[in-house]
């Protein structure tokens, strides 16, 4: 293998190690003349896949192109590299299983949507959020309440609870109101 640095041929391998529910290798190497570390990856050359997108378009399947959107989403949140890359390639895995020559970018964003949703809820509203191109924000809400209805409470949101309107009650508003919260 030759190295991204010096652009020699000669390196030796420091660490092998599967991922992606051994679909793939991920070896670090070090090159014997700069000494500098890279990693590799070994995966097996299956027939490729075609993506159909929104507008009927077609194009190749892109593992890189799944890891570059949930790395994305996971913007200045507390996730590894090592567990996305994971994440993608049981998704390019599912789907070379799953799909024999075309797939739709509904079946790869609702893999990707779920697997975050798994990591982290923040990356899945934020992926959410691009992916299901929300039309307003009562289209947000009905994603993000699933999400935080078994976890909320009025208190929690750094507010009173809603109080009646002098001269009886009101129905509840925002967030508490979307969840169902009584205003006592």
């Amino acid at each position: 293998m030759q190295c991204p640095f010096c652009r020699t041929d000669e390196d030796r391998v420091v660490d092998s190690r599967s991922i992606g529910e051994g679909n793939a290798i991920r070896r670090r190497r070090k090159c014997l003349a700069c000494g500098k570390r890279f990693t590799t990856y070994e995966r097996m050359e299956v027939q490729p896949r075609v993506v159909i997108k929104k507008n009927s378009t077609r194009e190749s399947f892109s593992r890189e192109k799944i890891l570059a959107g949930m790395i994305k989403a996971c913007e200045k949140r507390n996730i590894s590299l090592h567990d996305l890359e994971n994440q993608a390639a049981t998704i390019e895995a599912e789907i070379f299983e799953q799909h024999d020559s075309e797939v739709s970018t509904k079946v790869i964003g609702e893999k990707v949507g779920d697997a975050l949703k798994g990591i982290d809820h923040v990356a899945y509203v934020r992926f959410a959020s691009v992916y299901r191109e929300f039309k307003d924000v009562n289209a947000f809400l009905a994603e993000l309440i699933p999400l935080v209805r078994p976890r909320i409470d009025v208190q929690d949101l750094g507010q009173p609870a809603l109080a009646d309107p002098p001269g009886g009650t009101s129905e509840p508003s925002g967030v508490a109101g979307a969840l169902g919260a009584s205003g006592s």
